[in-house]
């Protein structure tokens, strides 16, 4: 009896000392429109962390919110915003460093409310690697099904172009010295062949959005054009009225506030 109960409390204190480390860990932003509270993924940790460092050392502590657009997202992170005169051209402040994608999709996607990295350009990044520090929040819009019917097309016109440029990248010395003999029988045959492997390649993991995506997109909303193209790393929780407040504001060059929306305080808070 005595070892029995000895067991039961090596076992319990051993559940609670799961429990405390699979706590949802929460950020609290205020905001000089008001509060709002993130919940951070955890099957997302690079940026997890990163933003839990960034909070921690006070990092945002006084940045705006330097581009807000109406019906798509309120964006924040660059540094260099702090205390910036009015007439400053706000965007491209950032760390030194970039956190490799974490696409936890389409577990998590770009519904209303979604917390996720900013980035550069495909042109510039095409392995779409976040910023170390900006981020942005999602208000997007609703979607009738129609429109979604639309997206979902057009998704996978992108995903076709996608596979089919990575597969002439490989064949682009061939390509070279066909151009050269002006071989075009040989292009041709070579595009229809590269046409049929994207197609199997397309088939096995055709783009759709699933009933979960289809649901909020066209309830509470989102931007669905940007699934699996930026990380999404947590949500809103509490304070989508502010998000909302803060996506009304005036704005003008470079869609930033005609009157500074700042982040005063953000603290880490476990529940």
């Amino acid at each position: 009896m005595k070892k029995n109960i000895i067991y039961l409390l090596i076992l319990f204190l051993f559940n609670m000392s799961c429990e405390s480390k699979n706590k949802d860990t929460y950020v609290v932003m205020e905001t000089s429109l008001g509060r709002i509270k993130l919940k951070l993924y955890d099957d997302t940790p690079l940026h997890k962390e990163n933003f839990i460092k960034h909070v921690n050392d006070g990092f945002y502590d006084g940045i705006l919110f330097h581009r807000v657009i109406n019906e798509f997202m309120i964006q924040a992170g660059d540094s260099t915003s702090k205390n910036a005169s009015a007439d400053k051209l706000l965007g491209r402040g950032d760390v030194t460093y970039t956190i490799p994608a974490e696409f936890i999709y389409p577990k998590y996607f770009h519904k209303r409310g979604a917390l996720a990295a900013a980035r550069l350009g495909d042109h510039v990044n095409p392995d779409k690697a976040s910023s170390g520090a900006q981020f942005y929040i999602v208000t997007g819009k609703v979607y009738e099904p129609v429109q979604l019917e639309q997206l979902e097309r057009q998704l996978r016109m992108m995903q076709e172009k996608q596979v089919f440029d990575s597969l002439a990248s490989d064949q682009r010395p061939k390509i070279v010295e066909m151009r050269k003999a002006r071989d075009m029988e040989g292009l041709q045959a070579l595009q229809d062949t590269l046409i049929a492997q994207m197609k199997e390649i397309v088939s096995k993991e055709p783009v759709s959005l699933t009933p979960e995506q289809r649901a909020a997109y066209s309830t509470v909303g989102g931007t669905p054009h940007l699934d699996g193209q930026y990380t999404v790393f947590g949500e809103v929780v509490e304070g989508m009225d502010v998000v909302d407040k803060i996506q009304k504001v005036e704005t003008g060059a470079a869609d930033r506030p005609l009157t500074d929306v700042k982040i005063l305080k953000m603290k880490v808070v476990e529940q």
